[in-house]
């Protein structure tokens, strides 16, 4: 999909009211982790402009306080996958629940079939159905 589909449709959900579950919410605490592995790069960027202390190698050394930083930001990954295909799962539900058949699903999706479409959200809920067990 192009970068001008994007911004079309982050324009046309701007415009829905604000999520009443707040952060306690999946969409909420996606978008708090996401915020906050945003900030982790963010001030890995400027650490990297402004200070990038190299060692004998080359390489910038690596302090314990930074390694704990990405270590934390890649604890989340994880959580944040989760979230999101449970979002895309509900979305689709919705997609299919306000009359929308596979063909314009795939569109949306930038898929090109209703069967690629179908068969996605297919794998998705059954990864999520493995999750929940604790087969996966």
């Amino acid at each position: 999909m192009s970068h001008d589909v994007h911004d079309q449709a982050r324009q046309r959900l701007s415009r829905l009211a604000a999520d009443p579950a707040g952060e306690e919410s999946p969409a909420g605490r996606l978008r708090r982790d996401a915020a906050l592995v945003g900030r982790l790069l963010g001030a890995a960027g400027r650490d990297d402009a402004v200070a990038a202390v190299p060692d004998q190698g080359g390489a910038p050394v690596v302090t314990e306080a930074d390694a704990a930083d990405v270590g934390a930001g890649l604890s989340l990954l994880e959580e944040m996958r989760v979230a999101l295909d449970q979002l895309e799962a509900q979305v689709v539900m919705e997609a299919r629940r306000r009359g929308l058949d596979w063909r314009q699903i795939a569109r949306h999706r930038g898929l090109n079939s209703s069967q690629a479409a179908s068969q996605r959200y297919q794998r998705l809920v059954t990864r999520l159905e493995e999750m929940r067990q604790g087969v996966r």
